[in-house]
């Protein structure tokens, strides 16, 4: 097995991605680094359905295994939302800057006990013989009262910890991938996969193509 294929583009997320599952034995691209470039209709009812829709069809025009995965930020307040819809909340190409501003301002004057939200991540791997694996991992917080901090990407820096008192994003990367929805369905994906024939060798998983 040569290497895996992460089904997205997003250069934070694929840091995020090479540094929690290194030493899984398999180098893991993306799918610009893979020369895959394809449309995926995003048409499930939850972040399983959307994450294995993303892994077998990339899967499937690739004919090699693939990661997915499907996230996104639940406000209690605003009854779930963004939801499934978070990256295409106010639209795709409206910058997060705009998206979070748009968060807090309908979270004005909403006191903290009513602020409450997650991070909520699954994790897809298809396999061309049509098997497939899913984890999912979970991260509790509040909607902060302002945006702060570089270090994430997406909707981090509106992502309040109180049990460390900053964002998401103020936190380091090694820090985020402990505690992150992300990290957590990833170290669950990895444990699977490293139960599976070819993978847990001594090869870099964040080996670049």
């Amino acid at each position: 097995m040569e290497r895996m294929i992460f089904a997205t583009g997003n250069p934070g997320k694929m840091k995020e991605i090479r540094m929690i599952l290194e030493g899984i034995g398999v180098p893991v691209v993306s799918m610009k680094e893979a020369g895959i470039t394809a449309e995926i209709e995003e048409n499930g009812r939850s972040f399983e359905e959307n994450a294995v829709i993303k892994a077998k069809a990339v899967m499937e025009l690739s004919g090699e295994i693939v990661l997915a995965d499907d996230s996104g930020l639940e406000i209690d307040y605003l009854k779930g939302a963004p939801g499934i819809y978070s990256a295409r909340y106010m639209g795709e190409d409206t910058s997060y800057d705009i998206k979070n501003a748009e968060i807090l301002r309908q979270l004005e004057g909403v006191p903290d006990e009513e602020r409450t939200a997650r991070f909520v991540c699954v994790i897809a791997c298809a396999f061309p013989d049509g098997t497939v694996l899913t984890s999912r991992g979970v991260m509790e917080g509040i909607i902060a009262h302002e945006i702060k901090g570089e270090n994430g990407f997406g909707y981090d820096p509106v992502f309040y910890l109180p049990e460390y008192g900053c964002t998401s994003a103020e936190i380091s990367p090694e820090q985020k991938n402990e505690l992150s929805h992300r990290g957590k369905a990833l170290r669950q994906m990895k444990e699977q996969l490293e139960g599976m024939p070819g993978f847990g060798g001594a090869a870099g998983g964040n080996a670049e193509i």
